[in-house]
């Protein structure tokens, strides 16, 4: 039997994959924040004969301390993992600067930080299955935003949207390090862009805001049920290089400035320092 972890897996696409890896059989590991969410995905998974198979990991993954805590947990459930999708995210366009008890920017923390501990922290968990892959689902694709290497907590000039996009250009680089790091690995490692897809990301906006971009999304998004059908046909044959970037089924050239190897490591090394310090 499968195990599949998925952060995020009790909203949107998270949950959309959950719900289709529980159709095919599969353990899935759904984590969330919010225990309301993590029993109505488990109320489902009963629908669809996965009584035993779902299993809900409430965890804060704004907290570094939370996302090796969580490691831990699924290390000492599972003797391997095949699959780690890495959905969590909540947007923060609007308002003032948030700092995590450990001291980080918000966004930085969970759509980040969060991705780097699970990432390089179930590694040898992955490398027991026969077939390992990661799928980082962020913007790879999007030339918009950059790495702020003077200040990666932005503690000046902060916007939220600055926060959301450094942090989906530091997912870009997390892909091509974890990549360089282990090159003997046979994780492969897919920055995924899923495009446009009607999920409950507005209901974090404020209005009037959230009603137009609901309606956009009424009118242009995919489903999460049509969204989800290329992202489970690359978990379930990923691609033979190490790392690869996909927009949808088209997958991108991983090279330019979004993939640079030499900044990826920059950031790998800059970003361990970081949290060892916590």
């Amino acid at each position: 039997m499968q195990t599949v972890v998925i952060t995020g897996g009790t909203d949107g696409l998270g949950k959309g994959l959950a719900l289709h890896y529980l159709r095919q059989g599969a353990r899935v590991l759904a984590v969330g924040s919010t225990p309301a969410k993590g029993e109505a995905l488990l109320a489902q998974a009963a629908t669809v004969s996965a009584v035993g198979r779902a299993v809900f990991l409430q965890a804060d993954l704004t907290s570094v301390a939370a996302a090796r805590d969580l490691v831990a947990t699924i290390e000492s459930t599972c003797s391997s993992v095949d699959k780690l999708v890495l959905c969590a995210q909540r947007y923060r366009l609007f308002g003032s600067r948030t700092v995590t008890r450990e001291g980080f920017e918000h966004s930085f923390a969970l759509a980040y930080l969060s991705r780097y501990v699970l990432s390089h922290g179930l590694r040898k968990a992955l490398e027991s299955a026969p077939q390992p892959v990661i799928m980082n689902v962020a913007t790879p694709g999007v030339p918009l935003g950059r790495v702020h290497w003077d200040d990666l907590q932005l503690a000046r000039r902060y916007s939220g949207f600055k926060a959301t996009l450094q942090s989906f250009r530091a997912n870009d680089l997390l892909g091509v390090a974890f990549a360089a790091q282990y090159a003997d690995t046979s994780i492969r490692y897919v920055g995924y862009n899923p495009g446009v897809v009607s999920t409950g990301m507005p209901d974090h906006l404020p209005q009037p805001l959230r009603a137009l971009t609901k309606a956009s999304l009424t009118l242009f998004a995919a489903s999460v049920t049509k969204a989800v059908t290329p992202m489970a046909c690359l978990l379930d044959e990923p691609p033979v290089e190490r790392f690869t970037a996909y927009r949808a089924t088209r997958q991108l050239p991983s090279k330019g400035l979004a993939f640079d190897q030499a900044s990826a490591l920059r950031l790998h090394h800059l970003t361990r320092d970081l949290i060892n310090a916590v």
